[in-house]
C-alpha cells in the first residue's frame, strides 16, 4: 500500500523537476531580434554614452566666451615712522593710515575676440600725520578716491580669425559629429552580426533535422538489413556497415545539436544584456532562409559606400579637424596687433571723503579719462609656432592618405562582398540541384537494393552523399544570406535596410 503511493509521488516529482527544466520558447523573427538588441546589446549600450559625452564638452567649450565676475573688500593699516631726513636735516614725521578697499569687474572675451574688462573701485583712506614738533597738533586726514571704467582691446592680426577659443569650439563640434558617426557605425555593426547571428541558428537548426533524417535513414536501413541477414539474403558484413553508419550518424547528431547551442548561445549574447535571464529561453527563428534574387550593381554599390560608409565620414571628420588645427596655427604666425582704449570717470579730490561723495561724483560724471592706441608685438624667431605649422601641415598630409587608403579599402570590400554575394546565389541553385540528385540517386539505389541489383555498400554511401548534399544546400542558403547582410555593412546601408533610424538627443 505504501509502495503504491510513494512511487506515483516520485514520479510527479521527477516530471514537474523535468518541466521545469525545459526551455522556454520564444518564436522571434530577424526585425524583432534586430529591435531586441537595439534596446539591450551591452556593447552598444556602452557606444551611445560617447556622443552624450562628446555633446558635453561641446559645451563645456564655450566656457571661453564666459564673463568672469570679481570682487573685494578688504581694510588696511599702515604705520610709517618718523625721523631725520639726511638730506634736508629736517625731521620727517611719522604716520598712520587706514584704508578701506572695494573692487568689483567684469572681464571676459567676445565670440568675435574682443577683450573687454568693465571694472570699478573705490577706497577711503584715513589716519593721522604726527606732529613735527612737540607745541603743533596731529593732522587728521580723510579722503576717497576711485574709478569706474572699461579697457578694450582688440586683436587684428593673431587671434583674429580664430583664437584658442574658438579653436576649442569648432574641434568639440567636428568631435561631436565624429561619436555620432561612430555610434552609427556600432549599430550597423551589431545589426549585421544579429543578421548572422540569426541565420546561423536558423541553420544550425536545419542541419539538426537533416542529422536526425540522416539517422533515421541509417536506422532504418540497419533494422532491414537484420532482417535480410536473418533470412540469410544478406552477408553478416552489410548489417556491420549499417551498424557502422547509424553509430556515425548519432555522432553527427550530437555535433549538430552542440552546434545549435552555440548558435543560440551566440545570438542570445548579443540580444540581452542578462544573459542569466535569457539563458533558458530557446530562441526559435519565425522566417526560413529566403532566396532574394537581387540585382548587384557595383558602381552604385561603391557610390553608397563612399557617401554613407561612417568610417570614411569619420576619416574625412579627421581631416576636417587637422585643417581647423592649421588654419589656427597659421594664425598663430601673425604678429600681436591690438587696437586698445579705455574709457570711465574718476572720483577724488578736495572735499571727497567719505564713499557717498565718491558715488556723488561719479554720477556727475566730472572726471572722464580715456585712452586710445595701439600695441604691437612681434616675436623675433617665432620657432615654436613656425614649427607647429609644419608639422600639422605634414600630419593633414598623411591624414588625407589615410582618407584615399580607407576610400580604396572601402571599395575592395565592396567588390569582394558583391563577387561573393552573387557567387553565393549560384551555389544555393546548384547545391540545390545537387541535393535533388542525391534524393533521387538514393530513392533509385534502394530500389535495386531491394530487387537485388545492389548491395548496402552503395546504399550508405549514397546516403552519405545525401546529408552532405543537404548540409550544402544549407550552408549555402546561409551564406547567401549573410553575404547580402555583409554587402549592406560595406555599402552603408544596413540601417536603411532594416529601417532603423539613429538619433542622438
Amino acid at each position: 500500500m505504501r509502495t503504491s503511493l510513494v512511487v506515483p509521488f516520485l514520479l510527479s516529482v521527477v516530471s514537474l523537476a523535468v518541466a521545469q527544466e525545459a526551455p522556454k520558447t520564444r518564436a522571434m523573427s530577424l526585425v524583432d531580434c534586430v529591435q531586441e538588441a537595439l534596446q539591450h546589446n551591452l556593447e552598444l549600450q556602452i557606444e551611445r554614452y560617447n556622443p552624450e559625452i562628446s555633446l558635453y564638452d561641446l559645451r563645456g567649450s564655450y566656457a571661453g566666451w564666459d564673463p568672469v565676475f570679481s570682487v573685494q573688500g578688504k581694510h588696511t593699516y599702515s604705520l610709517s615712522g618718523g625721523g631725520l631726513d639726511p638730506e634736508t636735516k629736517l625731521p620727517s614725521p611719522s604716520s598712520t593710515t587706514d584704508a578701506d578697499v572695494f573692487e568689483a569687474g567684469i572681464a571676459g572675451v567676445a565670440p568675435w575676440g574682443l577683450n573687454y574688462n568693465l571694472f570699478g573701485n573705490i577706497n577711503e583712506s584715513y589716519g593721522e600725520i604726527s606732529p613735527v614738533f612737540l607745541t603743533n597738533l596731529p593732522t587728521l586726514f580723510d579722503n576717497t578716491r576711485g574709478a569706474v571704467g572699461v579697457n578694450l582691446f582688440q586683436p587684428l592680426l593673431k587671434n583674429f580669425w580664430i583664437d584658442q577659443t574658438r579653436l576649442n569650439i569648432a574641434v568639440s563640434k567636428n568631435r561631436f559629429t565624429f561619436s555620432e558617426q561612430g555610434l552609427r557605425g556600432k549599430v550597423m555593426d551589431i545589426v549585421t552580426s544579429v543578421e548572422k547571428g540569426y541565420f546561423d541558428l536558423i541553420a544550425a537548426r536545419e542541419k539538426v533535422k537533416v542529422q536526425e533524417k540522416a539517422l533515421q535513414l541509417a536506422e532504418q536501413l540497419l533494422s532491414e538489413n537484420k532482417k535480410r541477414v536473418e533470412v540469410g539474403t544478406l552477408a553478416p558484413l552489410d548489417e556491420k556497415q549499417a551498424e557502422s553508419q547509424a553509430a556515425q550518424r548519432r555522432t553527427d547528431l550530437l555535433s549538430a545539436r552542440q552546434a545549435q547551442s552555440s548558435a543560440q548561445n551566440a545570438l542570445k549574447s548579443l540580444l540581452t544584456d542578462n544573459y542569466r535571464e535569457f539563458h533558458d529561453v530557446e530562441i526559435e527563428p519565425a522566417e526560413p532562409l529566403a532566396v532574394p534574387a537581387l540585382i548587384f550593381n557595383l558602381q552604385d554599390s561603391w557610390g553608397k559606400g563612399l557617401s554613407q560608409r561612417p568610417e570614411l565620414l569619420q576619416a574625412k571628420l579627421d581631416a576636417e579637424r587637422q585643417g581647423i588645427q592649421l588654419k589656427y596655427d597659421r594664425n598663430q604666425l601673425y604678429p600681436q596687433l591690438d587696437v586698445i582704449g579705455s574709457y570711465g570717470h574718476s572720483a577724488g579730490g578736495a572735499g571727497i571723503r567719505e564713499f557717498s561723495d565718491g558715488f556723488d561724483q561719479f554720477r556727475g560724471g566730472d572726471q572722464p579719462f580715456w585712452s586710445y592706441g595701439a600695441r604691437l608685438n612681434v616675436p623675433l624667431s617665432n620657432t615654436a609656432a613656425r614649427n607647429n605649422y609644419k608639422a600639422n601641415k605634414v600630419a593633414l598630409k598623411q591624414l588625407l592618405l589615410k582618407l584615399k587608403q580607407t576610400e580604396q579599402t572601402i571599395l575592395t570590400e565592396i567588390d569582394n562582398d558583391v563577387i561573393a554575394a552573387r557567387v553565393g546565389y549560384e551555389r544555393v541553385n546548384s547545391t540545390r540541384e545537387g541535393r535533388r540528385y542525391a534524393e533521387a540517386a538514393l530513392e533509385a539505389e534502394q530500389k535495386k537494393m531491394e530487387s537485388g541489383k545492389s548491395t548496402s555498400f552503395f546504399v550508405l554511401q549514397l546516403q552519405r552523399d545525401l546529408t552532405q548534399a543537404r548540409s550544402d544546400e544549407i550552408t549555402a542558403l546561409t551564406d547567401y544570406n549573410k553575404s547580402l547582410a555583409e554587402l549592406a555593412r560595406a555599402e552603408g546601408s544596413t540601417l536603411e535596410r532594416r529601417a532603423v533610424n539613429v538619433e542622438v538627443k
